[in-house]
């Protein structure tokens, strides 16, 4: 499985390089309710969970042609970003950019989508999806791959409205970044590398984020999460060429800490929950038949391993984790080409209800 090569910039009109929805796509709205959101037909579209538990939808948030590659990112003030790629109007035919919209409360319509252009100009063929993180203080970043194969970001302004795109300088990345915000309200990007991983990190509030240190490591491309632990650091989890999950924590640790043999061979997912009132990592992977496989250890504890166990339908890519209110996860994926959702159920240990469709 282990692929040390660049991962392909093929544009993905028609293609199956681009990966589904990534990052935060089932996102927690302040009063508790949760929004699911995916692409479908070139535009996206939103579910939303009513007071009763029932949801509703899909209902429209445009877009126009948007390609396979969703990002969305919600910050703490529970505002909801997304971002995607199109096609540029009357360009040429394999040119992109990358648009924005933000909902700013559950079931309410989101803004109308801006172009954010592209790390190489107005438009350019594609080369990476997008990841976005929103800091302390509720400005998005995106983070895209450009066409030197380095790593770009474009980041809000406080006023309102971006500033031009940082070249963060780099060279054969992975086109899946994962970006996260840290315990101080910064933003940190992870990327893999032909030679290993790489850390994009912010060292004060608004700040041009910096690229540290290779960290020489096998690393499978296109296998990175990242989750923000108890301490306020963030630990990133790989897939390495033994396949072996590992956990990657600059601010804890010299190097990474294998955690478990891999089930499959796709992205990885994270979060943090409750397992028997303690704090815990968990983490999910697609294995060989489809399903979804989990395993949650003590948070920041590496050295607890993993033990995976899987649960639900086959779906089609590993399913977004986030935190209800009480700090339980929900769980939601694709599985026959709609939205599921399952919750962790309260007793001992960690286990996931009966998965629903919504």
């Amino acid at each position: 499985m282990a692929n040390r090569s660049e991962a392909s910039a093929a544009h993905p009109h028609g293609s199956s390089t681009a990966p589904g929805p990534r990052g935060s796509w089932l996102a927690r709205g302040r009063e508790g309710r949760f929004s699911l959101y995916l692409p479908r037909d070139g535009e996206v579209v939103r579910w939303t969970e009513g007071v009763d538990g029932g949801w509703s939808g899909p209902v429209s948030l445009g877009g126009g042609t948007l390609l396979p590659g969703l990002s969305v990112g919600q910050g703490a003030d529970g505002y909801v970003h997304l971002v995607g790629v199109r096609p540029v109007a009357d360009g040429e035919p394999d040119h992109v950019e990358l648009v924005h919209t933000t909902q700013y409360q559950t079931g309410r319509p989101a803004v109308e989508w801006r172009s954010i252009t592209h790390p190489n100009g107005a438009s350019y063929r594609w080369t990476g999806t997008p990841s976005v993180a929103v800091d302390g203080i509720g400005r998005a970043y995106v983070f895209c791959r450009n066409g030197g194969g380095g790593v770009s970001v474009r980041a809000q302004k406080d006023a309102g409205g971006w500033h031009p795109w940082w070249d963060l300088l780099g060279s054969r990345t992975d086109s899946l970044p994962v970006a996260v915000t840290n315990g101080s309200g910064l933003v940190e990007l992870y990327s893999s590398h032909a030679a290993g991983l790489v850390r994009y990190v912010q060292r004060e509030s608004g700040a041009k984020p910096i690229r540290e240190e290779l960290l020489p490591a096998s690393v499978s491309m296109g296998t990175l999460a990242a989750v923000r632990g108890p301490s306020g650091h963030v630990t990133a989890f790989y897939v390495d060429e033994e396949r072996r999950v590992c956990a990657w924590s600059p601010e804890r640790s010299l190097k990474p800490t294998p955690l478990a043999d891999a089930v499959g061979t796709g992205p990885l997912t994270a979060a943090r929950c409750l397992v028997d009132g303690a704090d815990h990592t968990l983490i999910a992977q697609c294995d060989a038949s489809g399903r979804t496989a989990f395993a949650a250890y003590p948070a920041e504890w590496e050295v607890a391993g993993l033990r995976w166990s899987p649960s639900g339908p086959a779906v089609q890519a590993a399913p977004v984790l986030t935190n209800d209110a009480s700090g339980g996860v929900v769980a939601a994926a694709v599985a026959a080409g709609e939205p599921v959702v399952a919750r962790q159920e309260s007793g001992p240990g960690f286990a996931l209800g009966a998965w629903t469709r919504i």
